[in-house]
Order: structure tokens, then C-alpha cells, then sequence
């Protein structure tokens, strides 16, 4: 049988389009690579960026910030010492992009101007941590990525 241009470059086209789809199909349909939307609220979240922004300046005015650091235990959030800590409210949100199923919130109860986030409710991967907190009716934001 012999084909000629024309039924070849037709024949390429319906191969090309078919492993196009394919890999479609396949990111659409397996889990692992699902990705969520970053919040499920977007848009009432976009209303009080202004305030989020502003919170974010207070916390980077401020001469020792909140502190992030990993040890052995978990993940040590170091709130600043010339803060009194009995007065410093908020939640410390932790986010993770690949799966919302693994995101969580702690609100801040001190005992000290540290608080643990225990290691096994950290699951290896890219992580983002917002401490949101308020100090003497200030706001303040403190937003960092990582890795545990």
C-alpha cells in the first residue's frame, strides 16, 4: 500500500494530537499531580490585602522580628524579646502548596516568647509560615517559605 503527502501529514497530526491528550488526560485525572488553589476564599481575601500589607510593614519595622528556625524537635517560631509576651495574640498559619489537606492554624498561647510546632505534624516539603499577631492593638505579619 502506498501513502501518499497528504494521508502522511494527516497521519502525523492525529499521532501528535493523540500523545498531546494523553498527557492531558493523565494530569488531570491522577492524584499526585493535583494541586489546589491557594485559598478557597480568593477573592474576600483580596479585600483586606491593604491590611495584610500593612501588617507586613509593622513586622519588618520592627527592630527583631519574628524568627523561624528548624530543630530537631520541629520548628522553633521565636517571637521578639523586648515584646512582653503575655500580651501577644494571634495564629500562626502554616500552608502548604502541593496539598491544603496538610494546612493548619495554631493560635498563639505563650508560655514564653517561643512557641514548637511539633516536627510530626510537619510532613517533608516546601512549606509557608504566617504569623499573624497583635501587640498592644498593632498588627503584625510575618510571612517566610521553607523547606522542612
Amino acid at each position: 500500500m502506498k501513502i501518499n503527502w497528504g494521508t502522511a501529514i494527516v497521519l502525523v497530526f492525529i499521532g501528535f494530537i493523540s500523545f498531546i491528550l494523553y498527557f492531558v488526560v493523565r494530569m488531570n485525572t491522577e492524584k499526585k499531580f493535583e494541586h489546589d488553589l491557594v485559598t478557597e476564599d480568593y477573592y474576600k481575601q483580596e479585600l483586606a490585602f491593604q491590611e495584610e500589607i500593612n501588617a507586613e510593614e509593622n513586622g519588618n519595622a520592627l527592630e527583631n522580628n519574628v524568627k523561624v528556625k528548624k530543630i530537631a524537635e520541629g520548628l522553633l517560631v521565636t517571637f521578639p524579646k523586648d515584646k512582653n509576651y503575655t500580651k501577644l495574640s494571634g495564629t500562626i498559619s502554616l500552608y502548604r502548596p502541593s496539598n491544603k489537606k496538610l494546612d493548619f492554624e495554631i493560635p498563639i498561647t505563650l508560655q514564653s516568647s517561643e512557641i514548637l510546632i511539633p516536627k510530626n505534624q510537619l510532613i517533608e516539603g516546601r512549606w509557608n509560615i504566617m504569623v499573624n499577631w497583635e501587640y498592644d492593638n498593632i498588627s503584625y505579619l510575618f510571612k517566610e517559605s521553607f523547606t522542612y
